[in-house]
């Protein structure tokens, strides 16, 4: 190629990269996380499986008006939880144009507690969070959910018939909740057991737990293929054991190799950040979970934007600096994309 062919080629691609650019940053500066506009209703059903006699409780938040479809998303509480915890993100979720669904794990729920000592709580959750069949129920009461609520979607009797997009549906889940959303999504166990579920398209998990056997985490991660954001806090050790630190939080997407994954580290966050405190906690601390809380909605909305609704402009948004921008000094965030 002559030199002045050479130049010519050169400065083809540089406009050519810089209009690409420019495009970019004019569909991210486009979009912003929408704020809630739905009158959001609620309900409570309690299911029963009788496949494994086993009862799942859920609570559904929907948008009160609208045809719909409306994409789902399954949340799974933590370790103590219940269907009625992590109601701003249902109620925000909903409030922009999804429905909620927050199941409730019986034998990992707040009856683990309820009714024990103060003194014996903590013990009372230990033995709850190393039952093996409650990591085995937990995804399966997951599953279970989809089922019925694809059976809902054509139930005359139903406010939500014909208004569920089945075709659309994510899972997220928060600490115990966290290791229901990788069970789900597909993450490989001991044993190779695998608890995944081709009906769901994207995946968000808020301070999963450490895996015990570090040995094969490439491998038990590589067989996560749908995309999925991590959220975690520089302070997010576990309630329960001192030996999970919170650096080892991010291993999950450090090992992840064949999804669209993305990590969100909020700066002197704990474990808590995600459920809310309540009333408990000091002043400050309460007014930095409304801060981080706010953060948390935006991004985990436009995530659900752009892999259920397929938002071209959300994803951008996310993923090419307008997220990390709103998070300022808040948070860090990471991005990778598939090796393959």
């Amino acid at each position: 190629m002559k030199r002045s062919s050479l130049y010519l080629f050169l400065i083809c691609v540089s406009l050519m990269t810089n209009f690409t650019q420019r495009c970019l940053r004019a569909e991210t500066a486009s979009y912003s996380p929408p704020t809630p506009t739905r009158e959001v209703a609620t309900m409570k059903l309690d299911w029963m499986d009788t496949a494994r006699n086993r009862s799942v409780p859920v609570k559904i938040y929907y948008p009160k008006e609208g045809a719909g479809p409306f994409p789902i998303i399954i949340f799974s509480h933590g370790l103590g939880g219940s269907r009625d915890n992590y109601e701003y993100l249902g109620r925000h979720w909903s409030g922009c144009g999804y429905v909620s669904v927050h199941v409730q794990h019986i034998g990992s729920d707040d009856g683990v507690w309820k009714e024990v000592p103060l003194a014996q709580r903590m013990a009372a959750m230990q033995r709850a969070a190393m039952n093996i069949f409650n990591s085995i129920n937990r995804p399966l009461d997951c599953k279970f959910v989809i089922d019925q609520l694809i059976k809902l979607n054509t139930d005359a009797t139903s406010p939500l018939k014909g208004r569920l997009d089945t075709k659309s549906i994510a899972i997220a889940g928060h600490s115990f909740g966290g290791y229901t959303t990788l069970a789900v999504a597909g993450e490989t166990f001991i044993l190779n057991r695998k608890f995944d579920d081709p009906r769901v398209k994207a995946a968000i998990q808020m301070s999963a737990p450490v895996p015990a056997n570090r040995s094969n985490l490439d491998k038990d991660f590589a067989s996560i293929k749908i995309p999925m954001m991590h959220m975690t806090g520089t302070k997010d050790f576990s309630p329960l054991s001192l030996s999970t630190k919170a650096e080892d939080r991010r291993l999950v997407f450090d090992h992840m190799s064949n999804s669209e994954t993305c990590l969100v580290i909020f700066k002197d966050g704990d474990h808590m950040i995600f459920s809310g405190r309540e009333k408990m906690g000091s002043t400050d601390r309460l007014a930095q979970d409304v801060v981080f809380q706010k953060l948390i909605c935006a991004g985990t909305t436009a995530f659900w934007d752009a892999y259920l609704k397929g938002n071209a402009e959300a994803k951008n948004w996310l993923l090419d600096g307008g997220y990390e921008k709103l998070l300022g000094k808040q948070a860090t965030f990471e991005h990778k994309k598939p090796k393959f």
